[in-house]
């Protein structure tokens, strides 16, 4: 946008007079030499793209796709890399609260000393008999095949990551399609219905 309203600036400048054989910026219709006063004289509309976007932690409403679109391409290590993965076999086909809602387990999990301490602890955690996430265990080849889901998963990782609010799913560290029922969601308390899945947390203060 800058760039354009520059380009017909000095396209006007130029088709104003402005402009000797030997490339000098000259006043040729008063002979004047340099027009530099010409030039200072001319106002060009260029926006202020000065104000930067707040970061993840401030976004106490929730993040949005407009927010998380305007950021520059995520990269991270090993948990960003987990995490995306995580929300993109997991969630994918949800809504964009539907796929945070599933990091905020993840990350709810880590937060809590009855799991592993880090986002690739977690996500690959296995017991009783099983896999914690079910494309872990699935036998497919985990490679993110959609651009633009694994694109968008990898942004809200970013976020989470950076600190944006987990206000999605009151402290879940569970959760499960509507399709299924496992025997621990009667004892656990439900907190969140979303899309596709349903979560909840432990009893008792206990994530």
């Amino acid at each position: 946008m800058i760039i354009f309203q520059v380009a017909r600036a000095v396209a006007f400048v130029v088709a104003s007079g402005f402009g000797g054989d030997d490339g000098a910026l000259t006043d040729t219709a008063n002979g004047a030499g340099p027009a530099r006063d010409s030039l200072a004289a001319l106002t060009v509309s260029v926006p202020a793209y000065t104000r930067s976007l707040p970061p993840a932690a401030s976004m106490t409403g929730g993040l949005t796709e407009e927010w998380l679109m305007a950021q520059t391409g995520p990269t991270g290590g090993e948990d960003w890399q987990c995490l995306t993965e995580a929300i993109y076999f997991e969630a994918r086909g949800e809504s964009l609260d539907g796929q945070i809602a599933v990091a905020e387990v993840i990350l709810n999990r880590v937060d809590s000393p009855l799991y592993p301490r880090t986002v690739c602890g977690v996500v690959k955690q296995r017991g009783s008999g099983g896999c914690q996430f079910s494309y872990i265990c699935d036998g497919r080849t985990d490679r993110m095949r959609e651009k633009q889901a694994a694109d968008l998963a990898g942004r809200i990782a970013r976020a989470m990551l950076d600190g944006a609010p987990r206000i999605l799913t009151d402290g879940a560290t569970s959760f499960h399609t509507r399709t299924v029922r496992p025997s621990w969601s009667r004892r656990y308390i439900q907190t969140a219905s979303i899309g596709a899945h349903i979560f909840y947390r432990k009893p008792g203060g206990n994530s």
